[in-house]
C-alpha cells in the first residue's frame, strides 16, 4: 500500500505540470494569434483545476500505468476552446496552435531532464523520489509529445495535418474528427503479433517519435553532462 502511495505522489506532480502546461500552451498561442476565447474564459493559466478532467487527466492514466505496470500512459485533460474563425490566419495559425502543446511538453522534458542532471551533481541521487519524479517528468511529456503530434483529429497532429492539406483533403480530414478518439483508443488497445506486447500505436508512432525527441535532448545537453561528470 505504501509503495501505491508512493508511486502516484510521484507520478501526480510531473503529470499536472505536463497537461496544465500543455494546455496553457494552447490558450497563449491562441490568444496570441488573436483568437482570446481561451483566456476569456480562464484557461491561458497554469492552475491545474482549470484543466482536470476527472476520467481522462486522473482515472485514465492511473489504470493505464498500473494494468501495465508502468509501460504505457494515456491521458488527456479538458479542451481548451478555440474558436479557429477568429485566428488572423484561421488555417495556417491552426497549426501554430496545435504545434504548441506538444512544443511546451519537449520544453518541459527538457526542464526535467536538467532536474535529474541537477540531482546527479550534487549527490543527490540517492534521493531515489525526486530522481523517480524526474525520469517520470521526462518519459509523460514524451508520451504527450509524441500521442499529442499523432496525425488524426481531434489531437494536435490532426490539426497540423488539416492546415498543412490543400482545402478538399482538410476537409475530409476533418469528417473523421468525430471517430478520432475512439481511433485512437483502438490503436491503443490492439496488439499485432509482429508488435510483440506494445500496442500498435505505441510501436509505429509512439516510441520512435519519443527516441528521437530524447536524443535531441541528450544532444542539447550533452555540455552540461561533460561539465558536471
Amino acid at each position: 500500500m505504501n509503495d501505491l502511495i508512493q508511486t502516484i505522489a510521484v507520478l501526480a506532480l510531473p503529470l499536472l505540470f505536463a497537461i496544465t502546461l500543455h494546455e496553457a500552451a494552447h490558450a497563449y498561442a491562441a490568444k496570441y494569434f488573436g483568437d482570446p476565447t481561451a483566456y476569456m474564459l480562464g484557461r491561458m493559466s497554469l492552475n491545474p483545476v482549470k484543466h482536470i478532467d476527472p476520467f481522462g487527466t486522473i482515472l485514465i492514466p492511473l489504470l493505464m500505468f498500473f494494468s501495465t505496470g508502468g509501460a504505457f500512459l494515456f491521458g488527456y485533460a479538458k479542451p481548451v476552446p478555440i474558436n479557429f474563425g477568429q485566428l488572423r490566419k484561421p488555417k495556417r495559425d491552426m497549426a501554430w496552435v496545435a504545434l504548441a502543446g506538444p512544443a511546451a511538453n519537449v520544453v518541459m522534458a527538457l526542464g526535467w531532464m536538467l532536474v535529474l542532471i541537477g540531482l546527479a551533481s550534487t549527490g543527490a541521487e540517492t534521493q531515489d523520489f525526486f530522481v523517480r519524479m524526474a525520469q517520470y517528468g521526462i518519459r509523460i511529456n514524451l508520451v504527450l509529445f509524441a500521442l499529442n503530434l499523432f496525425p488524426i483529429p481531434p489531437l494536435d497532429g490532426g490539426r497540423i495535418l488539416f492546415s498543412l492539406l490543400p482545402h478538399k483533403y482538410a476537409f475530409k480530414l476533418a469528417k473523421i474528427e468525430p471517430y478520432g478518439f475512439f481511433i485512437v483508443l483502438a490503436l491503443l488497445l490492439i496488439k499485432l503479433p509482429q508488435f510483440g506486447d506494445q500496442p500498435t500505436l505505441y510501436a509505429v508512432w509512439i516510441t520512435p517519435l519519443m527516441n528521437i525527441a530524447s536524443a535531441v535532448l541528450r544532444w542539447i545537453v550533452t555540455p552540461l553532462l561533460m561539465l558536471v561528470q
